[in-house]
């Protein structure tokens, strides 16, 4: 009965991903569908089904490494932020942090690296190398043996790499680029100090007889996501983009964030609304008649699922907008009847 509870409580460190039916491409019927969250996941433990049950997790075969979470293009499959980002900032301002731009460090649970660490570096997501910038927190990742991990895939260094480079180009706008490094762990980084909070210490106390894992942060399983609450739409790592964006980039310069143009050829069909995974794109007609197509552009992931959805090719991709249109719905498309 003991050891019973002690594996529930270890396993809490390492839950699946919370899954948002409405947020996924294949559930929204996207032309093309989407399936990276399956050849991410380095244990097929990401299963595939029909409409209504598109996504599954089988919880015996995921290991919690986030691949499929950092690779899903809508927020779909989301971790809980809170542990890594509070983790960074706390390096910052903490007793041992002597000044603005003290390192931090994440490290993977694998590493034999000391300090905070995470189940698997796949877990890093543009958001928390956006706010280590906003933050002016150098931050080094640090890696084990990728190639023989049982917890991640030996791809981890490759994919951090492109996640740096999403999140150079979000924070180019406010002129202070992020500070990340990423290498492999080596024997001097298994004294690194580690700073666990109380909660944290208790998980590392009753993970460490099953497993050998160093700071661990803690985190908490994800409620699911109450969709009538049209904020909760929004993944928790887009919010988090648009937080970060700090300092506030100057009037009339460009955002990084991929969205939607329309041209004339919209023929008024419902597709593009229907497909967004984040419903940040609304139709309307007025009393007249007319047609009001517009994007919340803050709610919006890039997936792109309206571009390759769209029967007339009337969608078109544009990387870049003023930061100002983060702000307030824009209109993409009006036309009279």
């Amino acid at each position: 009965m003991w050891e019973q509870w002690l594996d529930r409580l270890a396993d809490m460190g390492t839950p699946e991903p919370r899954y948002t039916a409405q947020r996924c491409l294949r559930e929204r019927q996207a032309i093309g569908g989407c399936d990276l969250c399956a050849q991410a996941c380095p244990h097929e433990a990401v299963i595939l089904g029909p409409l209504g049950n598109a996504v599954t997790i089988d919880p015996d075969l995921c290991t919690g490494c986030g691949l499929c979470v950092q690779t899903c293009p809508s927020g779909a499959l989301e971790y809980d932020l809170s542990g890594p980002l509070g983790s960074v900032r706390e390096q910052r301002s903490g007793p041992e942090a002597t000044t603005p731009n003290s390192e931090a460090t994440l490290t993977c649970s694998q590493s034999g690296a000391g300090g905070p660490a995470v189940t698997c570096l796949g877990r890093v997501t543009p958001a928390l190398l956006s706010a280590a910038g906003a933050w002016q927190v150098p931050l080094t990742l640090l890696h084990g043996d990728c190639a023989a991990c049982p917890v991640g895939a030996a791809s981890v260094p490759q994919r951090l790499h492109r996640v740096v480079q999403d999140a150079e180009r979000l924070r180019a706008a406010t002129g202070q680029p992020a500070q990340v490094t990423v290498r492999r762990a080596e024997a001097q980084d298994a004294e690194r100090a580690q700073r666990v909070t109380r909660r944290g210490a208790l998980g590392q106390l009753v993970s460490s007889g099953r497993r050998e894992l160093v700071g661990l942060i803690p985190e908490r399983p994800l409620p699911f996501v109450d969709w009538s609450e049209p904020e909760q739409r929004t993944p928790e790592e887009w919010r988090w983009r648009k937080a970060s964006l700090q300092p506030t980039p100057p009037p009339g310069s460009a955002v990084y964030w991929p969205a939607p143009l329309v041209d004339d050829s919209c023929m008024d069909c419902p597709v593009c609304s229907n497909v967004c995974p984040t419903e940040a794109i609304t139709r309307t007609h007025d009393a007249a008649g007319t047609l009001h197509l517009t994007l919340d552009l803050s709610a919006c992931t890039g997936c792109m699922a309206c571009v390759d959805s769209c029967p007339p090719r009337a969608m078109h991709r544009q990387n870049h907008w003023q930061a100002s249109a983060l702000e307030a719905p824009l209109i993409l498309f009006e036309k009279m009847r």
